[in-house]
């Protein structure tokens, strides 16, 4: 994580607690981190190669290679090559422009999110070549973590990247959570839903994920390339129902619609599921995930004198809404309900955006934004949310920070929050005020942490709970 500026902490009254929330976010990023999580779980000692609890005997392996999709890919890659060293052949994994990492055996290639572009389909034209010629007695490992959707992308016959890009805009604009969007993405693919693990089998597979899904569900995070896919063709097209985006999908991309309908009628076969014999010699393991993350900063919180209390660690639902939510709680922090002060509020999630302006923003830009609305006018308040792979949405900054100062900031520069709430427009309203969370490609993703630190108010502070209309603090 870069440094952010001395102008995010200087002159603010909530100085302190932007230090303390940034260095929880800190410690958050290093308990997630992909090369620590590989080194956990793969090990090698001679020839007795271990992955969690299995062993394998590489005298009994020809050629050991890595494949795989994600923004944490590369980090992942690089972890590998440390233990496999020259036992590793080569490979090839594709991440978001900017997430690359240096590796000598194995092929970094960038490509395009949230949207898939031609690189995304050569990349993963690259993998799938090398699956097909992978034999029994090979290795390989297949590297996920979050984005891996959009950065390996195979269309299935018939289906063009356009297609498949419009479809994607339409669900993610109508606030369509992942699982959603992956079932529609995987009946869409002839790489996605378990169909890469055919394409490696009879090879030995070797999963190894870093989850950006809650839960962990190995068939939803980066579309569950190599599992048993539990979704079908109607729930790929319930999901565009659901989501009322069915007229307009058919008109966008009519021949991905009637590809989803003519599967559902059975006219292609479904994704492999359970049982199939492409998972038979087939190995998944979670590296790292949120709980991790959010463990970490519940301790960074700890060592800086808060008492925490979690929230939620699965958050889900529209950003503003969420984020409201999480203003209330700290205006309730504040009032006594969560025990003495200072506290700590956290929780861990990823949140939703329906479109509804023509904005520039991201789901933890506008949690903040509208938990800003929430706390204005308190002292001694900061709310922070963040995405652990340093991007929020289509912007170049990770989330943004607010205080019980940034309406009151906000309004000097003739700005309406609320106007920019409408708009879905929050970059540039925290570009503004210089509490945007600018730390750069963090080389994982474990989805997003949104946190309030609320503490006594500062000498001299006084909150003008009568001034409804402004909410401002003034000093006494």
């Amino acid at each position: 994580m870069r440094p952010l500026p001395e102008t995010f902490f200087k002159n603010r009254e909530t100085e302190a607690l932007r230090r303390a929330a940034i260095r929880c976010l800190e410690r958050a990023l290093r308990a997630a981190d992909p090369i620590a999580g590989v080194r956990r779980v793969v090990r090698l000692e001679g020839d007795l190669l271990t992955v969690a609890d299995q062993n394998c005997d590489l005298r009994q392996v020809r050629t050991i290679s890595a494949v795989g999709a994600g923004k944490a890919a590369a980090a992942m890659a690089a972890a590998l090559e440390e233990i496999l060293g020259e036992r590793l052949a080569g490979g090839v994994v594709s991440v978001k422009h900017g997430h690359f990492a240096h590796t000598d055996r194995v092929a970094v290639r960038e490509a395009g999110h949230p949207f898939p572009d031609a690189a995304s389909v050569e990349v993963a034209d690259a993998v799938l070549t090398l699956a097909d010629h992978a034999a029994q007695e090979d290795l390989v490992f297949v590297l996920l973590s979050g984005g891996g959707s959009a950065l390996l992308v195979a269309p299935s016959e018939g289906i063009t990247l356009e297609d498949k890009l419009a479809i994607t805009r339409l669900l993610l604009s109508a606030g369509a959570p992942i699982g959603e969007l992956n079932a529609v993405r995987k009946h869409l693919s002839r790489i996605k839903g378990g169909h890469l693990a055919r394409r490696i089998a009879p090879a030995r597979i070797v999963t190894l994920a870093l989850s950006d899904v809650l839960g962990n569900p190995l068939d939803v995070i980066a579309s569950g390339p190599t599992v048993p896919d539990r979704s079908t063709y109607t729930d790929a097209l319930d999901a565009l129902q659901r989501r009322a985006v069915m007229a307009a999908a058919a008109d966008t991309a009519p021949n991905a619609v009637a590809h989803l309908r003519d599967g559902a009628a059975g006219r292609y076969p479904e994704t492999p599921k359970a049982g199939d014999p492409a998972f038979r010699r087939s190995q998944s393991v979670v590296i790292g995930d949120l709980a991790q993350a959010l463990r970490a900063a519940e301790t960074a919180a700890e060592d800086q004198g808060f008492a925490t209390v979690v929230l939620a660690e699965a958050v889900e639902g529209e950003a503003r809404k969420v984020g409201a939510s999480l203003g209330r709680a700290a205006r309730e922090a504040l009032e006594g309900r969560y025990g003495p002060l200072p506290v700590c509020l956290l929780q861990g999630g990823e949140t939703t955006v329906t479109v509804r302006g023509s904005g520039k923003g991201g789901r933890n830009q506008e949690v903040a934004l509208s938990a800003a609305l929430e706390v204005a006018g308190l002292p001694g308040t900061l709310v922070l949310a963040a995405g652990t792979d340093g991007t929020d949405g289509p912007t170049d900054a990770a989330g943004a920070a607010a205080d019980g100062w940034t309406l009151y900031r906000a309004r000097r520069l003739g700005f309406d929050p609320q106007e920019y709430l409408d708009r879905n427009n929050a970059y540039p309203f925290f570009a503004a005020l210089g509490d945007l969370i600018m730390t750069g490609p963090t080389l994982t993703n474990v989805n997003d942490l949104m946190m309030a630190f609320v503490d006594r108010p500062a000498p001299g502070l006084i909150y003008m709970s009568a001034d409804a209309e402004a909410k401002t603090p003034r000093r006494s």
